[in-house]
């Protein structure tokens, strides 16, 4: 069995965004570390900023553009409005009407959020909640 240092397991790991984080990582924004599990999705998602998004996005080697933001914004402004997670399909919709069907489709969503799509990538970004039945 692998021993994890003592200082990363999170005993109240249940009342977290994962319950199932059994250790944390850290992600340094603006001069504080905040812990996240380890794919990068936070453990207290009262932590949110934008500071955030561009760190973890730096961690995961993505430069966010302004459609990135949209996409964040999209993503949280969604969970804000219906507390779960935002479909793929609602993406698609919201985004074939804002940018076209050139851009606003699956394929690209996944092209600009490459470790996962919006529903993962995105997701972890936005500082929401792993989606059900994610592996």
């Amino acid at each position: 069995m692998l021993e994890m240092p003592k200082s990363h397991y999170v005993p109240e790991a249940r009342d977290t965004a994962n319950p199932y984080a059994i250790y944390t990582c850290k992600v340094l924004v603006d001069g504080r570390e905040v812990l996240t599990d380890p794919e990068g999705y936070l453990l207290n998602l009262d932590e949110w900023s934008e500071g955030f998004a561009a760190a973890q996005a730096a961690k995961e080697g993505l430069v966010l553009t302004d459609e990135h933001w949209e996409v964040i914004r999209f993503i949280r402004d969604w969970y804000e409005e219906h507390s779960v997670q935002a479909q793929v399909r609602d993406m698609i919709r919201h985004f074939r009407e804002a940018w076209g069907p050139e851009r606003g489709n699956n394929h690209y969503l996944h092209d600009i959020f490459p470790m996962g799509g919006p529903q993962k990538q995105g997701n972890r970004l936005a500082g929401i909640r792993k989606t059900k039945g994610e592996h």
